[in-house]
């Protein structure tokens, strides 16, 4: 019997932001959500603190992966800000965005440990983001822990979690990209090799290591029902029904 577990999670949102090299005025985003990302939401949600690295370290362990199953726009932000207190103007600065994306991730470990992530996900002690406090998700994230599967099954065969609006507007592609972590007996010879693996959150002392990453594809799964599990309301039907009387 395996003794590991499979958490997973919906990332949706207006915006979504997933540094993993930015440095000074220019703040990138990855195309996709990076590990040290869905570790700090998991540390967040559990109330660990910022500089507890001895708290972090098992969540830092766990394996991660994630499917693409709404790649988004990216979009860039001129910004200008003032300080607070002094009402200096702060340095000029440029931050990327993923628009309108929606990602499946998963993070595979000891059972205990996925259990207590997942009674924390759903009972957080500090409210998740999605890679910036400015990114709020649009539904919880929460899609359920698994117990004797992997993270390749999970991420294989969660239902495919794209709005309804572009279902709509896309056809149902072949396959998901998926970037993952390789297990223990896995060639990394294919692999790329990503900064973005935790090893402090301290803001004196952040640190993060290297970590290697693979790119597979999955079979698209069937979508779940309309796509969201919380309800139909979708902004854009209104749109569509426009565009179709007008054509």
């Amino acid at each position: 019997m395996s003794h590991t577990g499979v958490l997973v999670l919906r990332l949706a949102g207006p915006l979504q932001s997933w540094g993993a090299s930015s440095r000074f005025t220019r703040r990138t985003t990855e195309s996709a959500p990076t590990k040290s990302g869905i570790v700090g939401l998991l540390a967040a949600a559990a109330g660990i603190e910022r500089g507890d690295d001895t708290r972090l370290a098992p969540l830092a362990a766990l394996r991660f992966g994630v499917r693409i199953d709404q790649p988004g726009t990216r979009i860039r932000d001129f910004h200008t800000a003032r300080h607070g207190v002094t009402g200096a103007s702060m340095p000029l600065s440029e931050r990327f965005y993923l628009a309108d994306a929606v990602f499946v991730a998963a993070v595979e470990g000891d059972q205990r440990l996925i259990a207590g992530l997942h009674d924390a996900l759903r009972s957080p002690v500090y409210a998740p983001f999605l890679g910036r406090r400015s990114c709020p998700p649009a539904e919880p994230v929460d899609l359920g822990r698994y117990e004797e599967t992997t993270l390749e099954d999970a991420l294989t065969s969660v239902p495919w979690q794209a709005s309804a609006w572009y279902r709509r507007r896309h056809r149902s592609p072949q396959t998901l990209t998926v970037l993952r972590e390789t297990t223990a007996t896995e060639s990394t010879d294919a692999a790329d090799v990503l900064r973005d693996q935790p090893v402090s959150f301290d803001a004196a002392h952040r640190r993060h290591a290297l970590r290697t990453v693979v790119t597979t594809a999955v079979p698209t799964p069937l979508p779940a029902g309309d796509g969201s599990p919380h309800g139909t309301h979708d902004p854009f039907a209104a749109l569509d029904d426009l565009e179709n009387e007008s054509a």
